[in-house]
C-alpha cells in the first residue's frame, strides 16, 4: 500500500496528495505533524529514500537555522533534531513498499509506482 507523509498546510503535499488520489490505488494518509515518526520509523524512510539524513532536512525552516545551521552533526543527530521537530521533514514523502521519494515536483511519485 502507498502511504503519503503529509502536512495539509503545504502546498506541495497536498499537490502530491492530489496526485496519488488520481492513481486509483489504495493509499493511506500519515499526517506527520499529528503522528509524528518514532525513531525506527523515520530510519527506514530514510533508507528507502537512499539519502543521507540531512537531505531530508528544511534547511531554510528558522528552527534549523537558529538551532543547527553551521554544526557539525551527526546522522543521528539530525535524525533526533528531525524527531524533535518534524516540522523540519521535507514533505510530501511517498512510501510504496521499499520504495520511497520525496515527491518535489510530484511528478517523482512515478519513480516508485
Amino acid at each position: 500500500m502507498i502511504t503519503i507523509y503529509h502536512n495539509p498546510r503545504c502546498t506541495k503535499s497536498r499537490e502530491g496528495l492530489c496526485e496519488i488520489e488520481n492513481l486509483n490505488q489504495p493509499f493511506e494518509i500519515r499526517k506527520y505533524l499529528d503522528e509524528p515518526f518514532t525513531e525506527k520509523e523515520l530510519k527506514e524512510v530514510i533508507k528507502k529514500l537512499n539519502i543521507k539524513p540531512i537531505e531530508l532536512v528544511r534547511t531554510k525552516e528558522s528552527i534549523w537555522i537558529e538551532n543547527y545551521k553551521g554544526k557539525d552533526l551527526t546522522d543521528n543527530q539530525i535524525i533526533d533534531a528531525l524527531l524533535e521537530n518534524p516540522k523540519l521533514i521535507e514533505r510530501p514523502i511517498i512510501v510504496n513498499g521499499n520504495k520511497a521519494v520525496i515527491a518535489r515536483p510530484k511528478e517523482k511519485i512515478n519513480e516508485i509506482l
